[in-house]
């Protein structure tokens, strides 16, 4: 992946250590779409930002004349514009469950993950980190008998968990290995795959050394 030699039709503005940036670059690896990828920190935010987004925010999408900046309707758009390989299931019921997985994900592991980065006391932070580390031992025994996150194939599911399980390190969550030997198998088949090597920014691959 990374920034094409030729002008691309489709431009994704992301964060620099942004989870929520990171599951829609896994998306576009897993596609092999052609984009051009534009890092944005606070040292660099590009002044057309703003025109584009009204938040002004990280992720935004940009596919000819269409702005996306909400990183589960990116990753669905993208699914059904590239519908190869497919990232969702095909049958109705199948999908509102992947969907109702990723809306959990969106409710109760990703404020945990925003309260550990936020400048709250060294309490809340804990706390945080307890909770986390918790639940990510609670879904363990799940990886016993299936590969990827409820489900025998990768999906967006795996995408939006993934960026979250790579930053553990940096986010001070240790896991009790022996415990969850499920879950690390799980994680050593996301970490492994191409397309999520692809997707890493290289501040990211420092992340895990």
């Amino acid at each position: 992946m990374g920034v094409v030699a030729k002008r691309s039709s489709m431009t994704f503005y992301t964060g620099s250590d942004d989870h929520y940036s990171h599951r829609v670059r896994i998306v576009l690896a897993e596609k092999g779409i052609s984009v051009d990828i534009i890092e944005v920190n606070d040292e660099h935010r590009p002044a057309e930002l703003a025109d584009l987004n009204p938040y002004n925010s990280v992720p935004t999408l940009i596919d000819r004349d269409l702005v996306l900046y909400e990183s589960k309707v990116m990753m669905e758009y993208l699914d059904e514009r590239f519908p190869h390989p497919p990232l969702l299931p095909v049958y109705p019921v199948a999908r509102a469950q992947s969907r109702l997985w990723m809306h959990r994900i969106e409710r109760e592991w990703c404020p945990m993950v925003e309260r550990i980065l936020s400048p709250g006391s060294k309490k809340e932070v804990e706390q945080a980190r307890k909770e986390l580390r918790e639940s990510l031992i609670g879904i363990s025994p799940i990886f016993e008998d299936i590969p990827f996150f409820m489900s025998e194939e990768f999906s967006l599911v795996d995408c939006c968990l993934a960026p979250i399980l790579w930053r553990l390190p940096a986010l001070g969550v240790e896991l009790p290995e022996q415990q969850v030997k499920p879950l690390m198998s799980y994680m050593e088949r996301l970490f492994a795959r191409d397309a999520f090597r692809a997707s890493l920014l290289e501040s990211e691959r420092e992340l895990r050394t």
